[in-house]
């Protein structure tokens, strides 16, 4: 079942997102789609700036597949000096995209 992940990040700027991308894409650069991910499974990726921080929603296929990438993913948070937060995760009911 296809799971919604979304991680609010207070404190969060787009340099640090910006580096964490380009960590996570092996120093290719930002994040444009879902084969720039390092394990296969993304649906959807969306970050943005908060009056707070940042937000990234994310849709995955499965718990599973984002479990595996948060192997990868967390290291490279506190790598960039994100602050420590854990993401909310919830059944998707319906997506609809373009």
């Amino acid at each position: 079942m296809a799971v919604l992940v979304i991680f609010e990040v207070p404190g969060m700027t787009k340099a640090t997102y910006e580096h964490g991308s380009d960590k996570l894409t092996g120093g290719r650069g930002p994040v444009k789609s879902p084969a720039d991910w390092p394990v296969p499974g993304l649906i959807s990726h969306t970050a943005a700036p908060t009056p707070n921080g940042w937000i990234s929603i994310d849709i995955w296929e499965s718990e599973e597949a984002f479990q595996q990438f948060g192997q990868i993913l967390m290291p490279i948070l506190q790598e960039v000096g994100a602050p420590d937060v854990r993401p909310q995760i919830y059944p998707v009911f319906n997506h609809v995209s373009a």
